[in-house]
């Protein structure tokens, strides 16, 4: 079973703590990629893709930023290889997008009239409890 894609550069020290973890959420998304998805609208075959994406990205993100736990350059490495998604992490540190669930939310583009995903309403707005519709965390 292969190991998570990486340059011929060595990682940095620190990289044999957050192997497993890494490792596991590799596997999950192998996992997800193969499940049938006979019965599901399009979209909806996308969404556990996405959840795993966010939960590695964010498990990157917590490590780093919230628990200080690994080094910037243990944490540029894992940007750099493609390991964490660096345009979903700088959206989490702006103000107002901590808790952005996948950069499609905000793509206005995709909607039909313009707008943001249900997930991006402030919760004191909604009349009705709606759940975003690209992804369940």
């Amino acid at each position: 079973m292969p190991k998570v894609r990486r340059s011929r550069k060595p990682p940095p020290d620190g990289w044999e703590l957050i192997e497993p973890t890494l490792d596991e959420l590799d596997a999950k998304m192998r996992e997800v990629e193969t499940d049938p998805h006979e019965g599901k609208r399009k979209v909806e075959g996308l969404w556990p893709i996405f959840r795993v994406h966010h939960q590695k990205s964010r498990y990157i993100f917590d490590l780093f930023y919230k628990r200080r736990a690994i080094s910037r350059e243990l944490y540029e490495y894992c940007l750099k290889e493609g390991i964490a998604d660096k345009n979903l992490i700088a959206k989490w540190k702006k103000p107002g997008y901590e808790n952005l669930c996948c950069l499609r939310c905000i793509q206005t583009r995709d909607t039909n009239f313009g707008t943001n995903c249900i997930c991006r309403v402030p919760k004191a707005k909604l009349e009705e409890v709606g759940a975003c519709k690209h992804i369940t965390i």
